[in-house]
């Protein structure tokens, strides 16, 4: 720490310029004017104040020696504070950009003052080391002769293939979509995390030695039990992409879809790729149920299509503005965070439940339509298709926090409503099927404290095991699975991975 009296001089937090949004929104680049390094970075990196106890790296699940690189920024020594990061994490670029930043929350400054800005130094360290030419392959000194098949390139496979191929095993990753990146290919918008950022890392790796296998539909294009007798260790980080549905009286209506098939077709459009679903929100009153992250891609993405009104709603209330008392520092607090998306448009409902989808006259009859002079070209559809969805109120009583209040049931207009209200568990029929695993009884694949399934040289990482989850934490369970990984390989221990991380050591201290 340079300036023990940083945090004193320099109290006023720093945000990155965004575009305007009657420019961005005609696009789908990044919706930030400016990015890497800016003439006050170092200055903000100052305000770290190397703490002695520093709490950001217990908020942080990749254990990032944040004081550390925060001072290196604020001396400028980029490729020192590169060095340092990309100890302990492989995508800060990614982290960077779409993370909650758990670490800031955790931040001690935050508890006076806005914390300081870990994230956005994440991302300027690297980008100044791509700038500069700092990020170089690292292949291994030496080859082994075993192999490794990781099945899902989302960033807890690609973490895990990285860490591998460095330790020297021949690691091939399996994915069912035509390029690689997961969710964070097909499921983040690219105004969001813009996709040549995943291109880079795929050619650094590919220059490392990892194979890459696109358009691979293990249990299908190959069996699992084949997979595994191909290969010394299987890697299981498929994701957990099993949507949670909404069983209300209408489902089964034409024009309603979950986010997950409704976002992938949208990045697709744009790199040229033909839609699988083709599901658009042009010219159409759009409803997305679920006010999450997802939720906000949606809102964002039906806005550059052209939809004529977007509505979001959450049944949850809308969050504190401050850190509420029963969440304490340095947890991670739910507070109103409004993002990019919410600030170009659409409307917000807050402890709102979905009771029904309209779909016909008779029922549009019964209730009066809220917003009228947005109701405009309304029209009840015989054909099977929704046309509004019938939502209340809810506030805490005798039924529970989500008692619906009489008299405030309305309708409102939808042309595509869009599900976006979590997922339940990763699709393992197959793998069940053909390599029988356990699973939990939510329904991820059961593992013990070394990521190990309970298949013999099968082990699982990411959201597949842990459950729904944040990119930081599958990155930290991909790095810490292919130590396990590594140290079932080796028979003599030589490994040069550290030491796992056990599974049951991480905390759940993430928003779900």
């Amino acid at each position: 720490m340079g300036d023990p009296r940083g945090f004193l001089k320099v109290r006023t937090r720093r945000e990155l310029a965004e575009r305007p949004i009657e420019e961005r929104i005609k696009d789908w680049f990044d919706v930030h004017a400016e990015s890497g390094l800016q003439p006050w970075t170092r200055e903000q990196a100052a305000r770290c104040m190397d703490c002695g106890t520093p709490f950001c790296m217990t908020g942080c699940p990749l254990g990032n020696v944040i004081p550390e690189f925060n001072d290196l920024v604020r001396q400028g020594k980029w490729e020192d504070a590169y060095n340092r990061l990309s100890q302990t994490n492989n995508f800060p670029e990614v982290t960077g950009r779409i993370c909650p930043a758990l670490c800031e929350q955790a931040c001690v400054l935050g508890i006076h003052q806005p914390p300081t800005m870990i994230k956005n130094d994440e991302c300027t360290i690297i980008d100044q080391a791509w700038d500069l030419d700092y990020v170089k392959p690292l292949p291994p000194q030496r080859l082994t002769d075993q192999t490794v098949a990781v099945v899902g390139s989302g960033p807890a496979g690609l973490a895990a293939a990285q860490q591998l191929t460095r330790a020297g095993h021949t690691v091939v990753v399996h994915e069912k979509d035509d390029a690689i990146g997961g969710l964070m290919r097909y499921g983040i918008p690219n105004f969001k995390l813009e996709k040549g950022l995943i291109d880079r890392r795929v050619e650094q790796m590919e220059a490392e030695g990892t194979r890459f296998r696109t358009n691979v539909e293990i249990g299908k294009d190959i069996s699992w039990d084949e997979l595994r007798d191909r290969y010394d260790a299987v890697v299981v980080a498929i994701g957990s992409r099993v949507p949670r549905d909404m069983k209300i009286p209408g489902r089964e209506l034409d024009g309603i879809h979950f986010a997950l098939d409704f976002l992938p077709d949208a990045t697709r459009r744009v790199f040229g790729v033909k839609p699988v679903n083709d599901i658009t929100a042009k010219g159409k009153h759009v409803v997305v149920i679920g006010g999450g992250d997802t939720g906000s891609d949606c809102l964002g993405t039906s806005i550059r299509q052209g939809a004529k009104d977007v509505t979001v709603l959450q049944i949850m209330p809308k969050e504190p503005e401050t850190r509420p008392a029963n969440q304490p520092w340095p947890t991670f607090a739910r507070t109103y965070q409004k993002t990019t998306s919410m600030a170009e448009g659409g409307t917000y409902l807050y402890s709102t439940d979905s009771v029904n989808f309209v779909g016909s006259e008779e029922e549009q009859s019964k209730v009066t339509i809220e917003n009228s002079a947005t109701a405009e070209g309304f029209v009840a559809d015989e054909h099977g298709h929704v046309t509004g969805l019938k939502i209340v109120n809810v506030a805490p009583g005798e039924n529970g926090p989500f008692t619906r209040q009489p008299g405030t049931e309305r309708v409102i207009p939808a042309d595509l409503v869009l599900i976006s209200v979590g997922f339940l568990h990763p699709d393992t029929t197959t793998l069940v099927d053909q390599l029988p695993v356990e699973l939990d009884k939510r329904g991820n694949i059961a593992r013990n404290d070394n990521f190990a399934t309970s298949q013999d040289g099968v082990f699982v990482c990411g959201d597949a095991g842990r459950g729904q989850s944040l990119v930081v934490w599958a990155i930290a369970e991909g790095r810490s699975c292919a130590a396990a990984v590594d140290e079932y390989l080796s028979s003599e221990q030589t490994s040069e991975l550290p030491a796992p991380i056990k599974a049951s050591d991480r905390p759940m201290m993430l928003p779900r």
